[in-house]
């Protein structure tokens, strides 16, 4: 009686099966979702490749590099860890060895590149702008390139201990299933220390960083212009263009935008680092940090007028997903 009962209740307060259609429109919403992520990021590789939207190739080869990290973090975070776990719980993605991979390995260094690829960008312009005896030797695609690629081994190294931090939750048909922290995760002291460090120079550090790289910017911008503008009145005290200035806007507000907006929709996450335990700081800054892995096609598309034109000139064939999934959602 108690058995039959119980199932009574289960069965009372299990939701109804959706109709077909609800699961269409809600697939419908996931594959545009999913579509809109992955096509922002490809479309700003494509063009920032093609060097024809009036940047340095220095600066194109940080801005593709960026590009490419936020979209492993699409999918990585945003399709495997969100979307597949919520939609497809029982899928090949938590075998235990593909899900220590894919949702821990992948996932942490996706968002380590994608953070320390903004400072690195950061750091170059603060150089090109601010120190011009080095600017030469520093700010060149094989200084970028250089740079880009010890970044990413410097991450994989600090991405690869978290393999080993988790382990399965059950065996199903002798297979491990599912991640779960191993216990001397919790226990021992180096574990404690690992995680820490993690969690203070991503994105903490990164954030003091960039902030001080952008206030000494501004501030030698501010000078360097008060000194140009005094030089250039011409003998009636008119002022003139400053040709110069002119030709380091875009550059200028390209790096404070995207500063700008990695420091807003990072914050949250780093109030909930800083034992701010709230649930919804802790929700909110998921989210925000999310949302960072496709605003810079955005800032590509307000600030640099030539990225709009060949934004405006990429096509797609009638056969592609793309082209099928905006059709469908008119």
């Amino acid at each position: 009686n108690v058995s039959r009962t119980g199932s009574n209740v289960l069965t009372s307060v299990l939701p109804a099966r959706p109709s077909i259609a609800t699961l269409f429109n809600c697939i419908k919403r996931l594959l545009i979702q999913i579509v809109s992520l992955f096509v922002a990021n490809l479309v700003s590789i494509v063009i920032l490749s093609r060097g024809r939207c009036g940047l340095s190739k220095c600066t194109t080869c940080y801005l593709v590099a960026m590009s490419a990290a936020d979209l492993m973090v699409v999918f990585t975070d945003v399709i495997f860890n969100r979307i597949v776990s919520y939609y497809f719980p029982n899928s090949f993605v938590f075998i235990t060895h593909v899900c220590r991979f894919i949702l821990v390995v992948l996932l942490v260094f996706a968002t380590q590149c994608s953070v320390w690829f903004t400072a690195a960008f950061t750091f170059d312009r603060f150089v090109a702008i601010c120190r011009q005896k080095i600017k030469t030797a520093y700010c060149s695609v094989k200084t970028a390139v250089c740079i880009i690629i010890t970044v990413s081994a410097i991450n994989c190294v600090q991405s690869v201990p978290w393999y080993f931090a988790f382990t399965h939750l059950v065996i199903i048909n002798n297979f491990p299933f599912y991640c779960t922290g191993k216990a001397s995760y919790y226990s021992l002291p180096i574990w404690k220390v690992f995680t820490w460090s993690y969690r203070v120079f991503t994105p903490l550090v990164v954030l003091v960083l960039i902030s001080l790289f952008n206030s000494l910017t501004i501030r030698h911008i501010l000078l360097a212009s008060r000194i140009r503008r005094r030089i250039r009145v011409n003998e009636n005290g008119e002022k003139q263009k400053d040709p110069e200035m002119e030709k380091r806007r875009k550059s200028i507000i390209l790096l404070f935008s995207i500063s700008a907006s990695f420091l807003l929709l990072w914050m949250t996450n780093i109030i909930y680092t800083l034992k701010c335990s709230r649930h919804i700081f802790q929700q909110t800054g998921f989210m925000l940090k999310l949302l960072s892995s496709c605003t810079n096609t955005c800032i590509y598309a307000v600030t640099q007028s030539k990225f709009r034109e060949d934004m405006k000139k990429v096509e797609l064939p009638m056969d592609s997903p793309e082209f099928i999934i905006i059709v469908l959602s008119r």
